[in-house]
């Protein structure tokens, strides 16, 4: 990008003067003023600056945009100032990056931001405490472990004594912070596998001395986990990180609510245990929210299952937990507070900045099993956060959760999520009130799925044969995929696709219409327009393709 504000003739050198310069402040008043012009819009108008810089999406495909990103050499000079670096961001990048905080934005887990989330992400920037370490962070160490104390508390309400005698102990961890909701459900596992597979006798462990060692240990053929077939990807990636195997995680069916089935439950145990393998059942993993649908596990039957096997139980609440600042719906995740262990991300519900994760666990000391240490940092007997992390070097995200708790309140959160909840059932409401729309998985928290069916098709569908129900829903698939694109390269909205069975026992899959309710700015008058869009969509592109 040229920029004829500075002398086009006056290459810039990488001096000693010029490293000073630009480390310290900004090169000269040009610099400061396009900084300030564009920071004070978003420190202070942050959505008026999305809205104007940022659209929905633009119709200029990935392999257009690729095309101005072919240069692979690093300039040994550099290339510009300041204010062209930033004019270049905000003219250039911002156009064709996603807008996630319009309230037309309603297709995944990413969305608004309060205004005041990105003062504090600078703040803590500025900062730049790493908190793998009290000599890096110190009091910030000390934040770090209050507010997970009042994140434990709020699910596991083990009383006031309690969390007097661990909140700043040295020697227990009620939590620890991760980049995001993979690598606490890696962690929960792993602490799993490690507490399962602990040092006995001649056997040192299943850390230190590996896989075979510790089955041959402990005779066992084989290590499984049970998750609902809705169960995150991320627990499946971590079997594989563990040396486990993708194949140890046994999908248990779901409910016609999408919920983890119980007897389905009993029986895969059953199963398992009367099987002709020595199996080890790791870890029972129970859902608070899934991706796709928004739906809950039964989590107090899981809880009271997984206590009379002796299994560890997690609930990946990365999605739902916030629902516990609730009064209304906090009881949607019943049960949570007799878990193992518990994954919650700060970048959903919590609406933080990219990327804050969290794991919490009901024991002080189990966290103990996944310990290391070394003589530089994080040294035995020494008092650092990143002892029992798998992160290393990290930046103060607690920082910034310390501060938006403070700003916000539990009854500041309770709004928003009460907001997306019934806002999600409005919605519900207006699908099943169109009638070439199909509501397939009703909203429990603020996340549903439908899709584009004609009337006459839902009409037909019931008494349709196996093979024309089939036809008829690969043609719905492909409109559906077809809808779901042409609305999202028109820019104006954007809702996310997924494909389910439509019910417990159906063999196969219908492509749906995936909706995330959680900005507060959206409101049943602009689900209305997604809804009117996908109409005229549906009627001026693809209809004519349906069978009759």
């Amino acid at each position: 990008m040229a920029d004829n504000r500075y002398n086009p003739t006056k290459a810039l050198v990488a001096d000693w003067n010029h490293l000073m310069r630009v480390f310290l402040r900004p090169e000269d008043d040009a610099s400061r003023q396009t900084l300030i012009k564009y920071m004070e819009q978003m420190l202070f108008g942050l959505h008026d600056f999305l809205k104007k810089h940022v659209g929905i999406t633009e119709a200029k495909s990935l392999k257009e945009l690729s095309e101005n990103f072919r240069n692979t050499l690093i300039s040994e000079d550099p290339e510009k100032k300041l204010a062209d670096v930033i004019t270049c961001l905000i003219k250039e990048i911002a156009p064709h990056a996603v807008n996630v905080a319009s309230p037309y934005f309603v297709g995944h887990m990413t969305s608004a931001i309060p205004f005041f989330m990105v003062h504090l992400k600078a703040i803590v920037s500025a900062l730049n405490q790493n908190v793998v370490k009290v000599e890096t962070s110190k009091v910030v160490s000390v934040v770090e472990k209050q507010v997970i104390a009042k994140i434990h508390n709020m699910i596991y309400r083990r009383g006031s004594l309690f969390y007097e005698e661990h909140v700043q102990n040295t020697e227990t961890t009620l939590g620890v912070f991760t980049e995001g909701g993979t690598t606490a459900n890696l962690t929960a596992l792993w602490v799993a596998r490690n507490a399962k597979f602990a040092p006995k006798e001649d056997f040192e462990g299943i850390e230190a001395e590996g896989i075979p060692a510790a089955f041959a240990a402990y005779g066992v053929d084989r290590c499984v986990i049970l998750a609902s077939r809705l169960a995150h990807y991320s627990v499946r990636k971590s079997t594989g990180v563990l040396g486990l195997g993708n194949n140890t995680v046994i999908p248990v069916d779901i409910d016609d609510d999408y919920r983890m089935d119980i007897g389905a439950l009993k029986r895969v145990i059953r199963e398992i245990r009367s099987g002709p393998q020595r199996t080890c059942i790791l870890a029972i993993v129970g859902i608070a929210g899934a991706t796709e649908t928004g739906t809950i596990d039964p989590l107090s039957e899981i809880s009271q299952v997984a206590h009379e096997n002796g299994i560890h139980f997690h609930v990946d609440a990365a999605w739902g937990g916030p629902t516990l600042f609730s009064r209304q719906y906090r009881y949607l995740l019943d049960g949570i507070q007799y878990s193992d262990s518990v994954t919650i991300d700060g970048h959903k519900q919590f609406y933080m900045p990219m990327t804050c994760g969290m794991l919490y666990v009901r024991d002080p000391k189990l966290l103990d099993v996944i310990a290391y240490h070394s003589n530089y940092v994080n040294r035995l007997g020494s008092v650092d956060l990143g002892i029992r992390s798998l992160s290393g070097s990290r930046e103060a995200n607690s920082l910034v959760l310390d501060c938006a708790l403070k700003i916000m309140g539990a009854n500041g959160y309770a709004l928003l999520i009460n907001h997306g909840i019934e806002t999600a059932a409005a919605f519900a409401e207006e699908i099943e009130s169109r009638e070439n729309f199909q509501l397939i998985t009703p909203p429990v928290l603020n996340i549903l799925t439908y899709r584009y069916c004609p009337a006459h098709l839902q009409e037909k569908l019931p008494a349709a044969g196996e093979e024309e129900k089939e036809r008829i829903n690969w043609h719905l698939n492909m409109l559906n995929r077809d809808l779901q694109r042409i609305q999202r390269e028109a820019g104006n909205s954007f809702v996310s696709r997924t494909a389910l069975r439509q019910n417990a026992f159906s063999p196969a899959e219908i492509v749906v219409l995936r909706s995330v309710i959680m900005n507060p700015m959206t409101g049943k008058s602009i689900l209305k327009e997604i809804l009117d869009e996908q109409e005229q969509i549906a009627e001026d592109h693809l209809t004519a393709k349906l069978p009759v």
